[in-house]
């Protein structure tokens, strides 16, 4: 009799011991995913009126180069001139605009150019060389600026070397619409950001 009631006791225990065993054990709670600081907003403020450096003078030294790249909050065009220096003093005259149609210095005739909206780029300095006359930019007059491809961007559209013309060079910048832009002239450079939007956001 004892030993029948050992027997009952001892598989009771196996069984409370083989359930618990069983039990699954509860997920351990997920950490919290970590917060992402805001984007920052884009600057504003910079408006969509003519811009220009009547302070700068006129150089011989040409233009080199005309490039552009992508950033977070807008499209930029640096026109290179190496040699004049530049910065906040501002070496060189320039003039950038909004203009309805894009006309050639000297011949006046209309160069087309596509989006919704045409920035004119006018850079106080020749894209030829003053002593000999060779080209040291090779643009061609009414056609797209050499190695600028603005497919993929965000606010460019399109861009024509309009004229280089009594030491002036005069480029179109085709953009998106009529967007905020502003002009930076750094180490022997010149350069032109056109934001994204009105509102500053990304």
């Amino acid at each position: 009799m004892m030993q029948t009631r050992t027997i009952y006791v001892t598989l009771a225990l196996v069984g409370a011991a083989l359930s618990t065993a069983a039990t699954p054990a509860l997920a351990a709670p997920s950490a919290a995913p970590a917060a992402t600081a805001p984007s920052p907003a884009c600057p504003t403020g910079w408006g969509s009126l003519a811009k220009s450096a009547t302070a700068g003078t006129a150089t011989t030294t040409p233009v080199r180069d005309v490039r552009t790249g992508r950033h977070d909050c807008y499209d930029r065009m640096v026109v290179d001139l190496p040699g004049t220096g530049g910065g906040s003093a501002g070496a060189v005259g320039y003039t950038v605009r909004y203009v309805d149609r894009l006309y050639q210095d000297g011949s006046g005739t209309r160069i087309p150019v596509t989006g919704g909206a045409v920035l004119e780029v006018r850079v106080a300095a020749p894209s030829y060389d003053p002593e000999t006359g060779e080209p040291a930019y090779p643009a061609r007059a009414g056609q797209p600026l050499p190695g600028v491809n603005p497919a993929g961007y965000r606010t460019f559209r399109d861009t024509r070397f309009a004229a280089s013309f009594e030491g002036d060079t005069q480029i179109g910048l085709g953009v998106r619409a009529r967007l905020p832009f502003r002009v930076l002239q750094l180490q022997d450079r010149l350069v032109i950001d056109v934001a994204h939007s009105w509102t500053g956001a990304r």
